[in-house]
């Protein structure tokens, strides 16, 4: 079975939709699990976040501090 290239399109598009869904969810679990709780800056983040390259997105959840995730995916707490 042949499939149109503008079904294929929206296949990985759909796909693509799928895991920035999940990549979603992980940061919001991993950021509950860290910090307690989700606030106004960490919520913020959430979409620079999950663009990162696979290699990337699992160490930075896991290492950097809180202040170093809104310093480098958004604004600083400090002014």
């Amino acid at each position: 079975m042949k499939f149109s290239p503008a079904y294929l399109q929206q296949r990985e598009e759909a796909i693509q939709e799928g895991i920035q869904q999940g990549r979603k969810q992980w940061v919001k679990e991993i950021f509950k699990f860290r910090f307690s709780t989700i606030d106004e800056e960490l919520a913020s983040i959430i979409e620079a976040l999950v663009q990162v390259s696979d290699e990337e997105f699992i160490p930075l959840l896991l290492n950097l501090s809180r202040e170093e995730l809104l310093q480098r995916f958004g604004r600083s707490e400090k002014p």
